[in-house]
């Protein structure tokens, strides 16, 4: 089985907290296989480190739209904050890549509304239905009805913005998956959702605190 965690936050971000080295760390001593870097309105860690670890390292964004976020999978340019939902999917699709949706129905993550949701459904690939960070709003039962109903696959992911973080929920599949084929094996996945710990819970307003005590953010 290959572990997978689609939805994770580099030192890029501005309550991230995640650095090369622990992503280095993550794929080297087999604590995931592949990996999407999902920074919050940016790629260049996420390049960065495709160019290191190739095929481990999926180049993602969690963009931030006029209605929610929006993940984007497997992108070659940053997609700006603040399109309509539609037009920041058309801008990931035009790039071949391929949307992702985070936390779903959350109102305080920014989750995408299900009125959006059912305006979007023939471009959406992936609705993430185990979050890692799911406490205080979890809508993990009512985004795996959303997949079911609306034939779109399911995914596990981390969320994590923290190293610790890692490792605790993902999706397990059966071979290295690529653009072409990640979807398909979602399909046929198994989603692994572990108990967000404490630390992990807190991890985002850690870094921002640390980051705006450094004058950073």
């Amino acid at each position: 089985m290959f572990k997978i965690d689609l939805h994770t936050h580099s030192v890029a971000s501005p309550d991230g907290g995640i650095t090369t080295a622990q992503y280095a760390r993550a794929i080297n001593d087999g604590l995931l296989d592949c990996i999407a870097v999902t920074d919050h309105n940016q790629i260049n860690v996420a390049l960065q480190l495709q160019q290191s670890f190739g095929t481990h390292i999926i180049v993602g964004e969690e963009i931030m739209t006029t209605a929610g976020e929006i993940v984007g999978l497997y992108l070659t340019e940053t997609i700006p904050a603040g399109l309509s939902p539609h037009e920041t999917v058309k801008r990931i699709k035009d790039q071949g890549g391929i949307v992702y949706i985070p936390h779903p129905f959350e109102t305080v993550r920014k989750g995408i509304h299900p009125g959006v949701l059912e305006e979007l459904t023939e471009e959406i690939d992936i609705v993430e239905v185990y979050n890692g960070r799911a406490f205080a709003q979890n809508r993990s039962a009512q985004a795996v009805v959303w997949t079911k109903l609306n034939h779109v696959v399911g995914a596990a992911s981390s969320d994590a913005h923290g190293y610790r973080g890692l490792g605790q929920t993902y999706t397990g599949v059966s071979e290295m998956p690529t653009r072409e084929t990640l979807v398909a094996l979602l399909e046929k996945g198994t989603p692994l959702a572990g108990k967000p710990n404490i630390r992990a819970l807190l991890y985002p307003k850690y870094h921002r605190l640390r980051k705006k005590l450094r004058g950073t953010s």
